[in-house]
């Protein structure tokens, strides 16, 4: 994009990075598409799995890429700056979306040297066994947030408790580990998480946990930064 300075005499460039969204027809992904549109800094794709889900993102301007994670999706970075990976099967297809889905993508990432990859993971995934249920849905969280540690590509896992569809308030509670897991989180607040991690300072190579709180998000995740800086 070029833009001008004062007097519309020297222009300059602002550079928009391509964020790929993995999961972007659901719900979290739907307001993650909504706010990337509206920033300047990036410039979302939505990674879609039917032709007939083209339509709905084109209606908005946004541009899309067909790419199943049951299948074949190493094309699907080519020419991606930065990843959001928000999929999910809803407990369907835990091994092939959650898990090996998740694991493609990674290796498509780091294949097209992509400058960060956000993970979506949940509230649990460090200790699986510990759950009293979803055990297996929070082992595959656990076992694509591992893979992403050790894929050499800068990331950032953000690990929220349970998603509502309340409306957004912009404050969370944030760090390593939560003292207290007890709450939910709106699908808003999370999906601004998400955004805000894109980032190459903010939360780099670091994974966290959110759940609703009293703190505003740039402000949390600017302390979770600073803990590690």
């Amino acid at each position: 994009m070029l833009c001008y300075g004062l007097g519309g005499h020297i222009p300059y460039i602002i550079i928009m990075e391509k964020v790929l969204i993995a999961g972007a027809t659901g719900t979290t992904g739907t307001h993650i598409i909504n706010i990337l549109k509206n920033e300047a800094d990036y410039t979302p794709i939505a990674m879609i799995r039917k032709p007939e889900q083209r339509e709905q993102f084109e209606n908005k301007g946004i541009s899309t890429v067909m790419a199943d994670l049951t299948k074949e999706v190493s094309h699907a970075t080519k020419g991606i700056d930065k990843v959001i990976f928000a999929a999910g099967s809803k407990g369907q297809a835990l091994e092939e979306v959650d898990k090996k889905g998740a694991m493609k993508l990674v290796d498509a990432a780091k294949k097209d040297r992509i400058k960060k990859f956000v993970m979506l993971s949940s509230l649990g995934a460090d200790a699986p066994q510990e759950a009293e249920e979803l055990q297996e849905y929070l082992q595959a969280k656990r076992d694509a947030d591992e893979y992403l540690d050790i894929s050499g590509l800068d990331y950032t896992i953000v690990r929220p408790g349970s998603l509502n569809n309340d409306s957004p308030t912009g404050k969370i509670r944030a760090n390593e580990k939560l003292d207290n897991r007890q709450g939910e989180i709106p699908r808003g607040d999370v999906a601004r998480v998400l955004v805000r991690s894109l980032q190459d300072h903010i939360a780099k190579r670091q994974v966290f946990e959110i759940l609703n709180g009293e703190q505003h998000i740039d402000e949390a995740l600017h302390e979770i930064t600073l803990e590690t800086a």
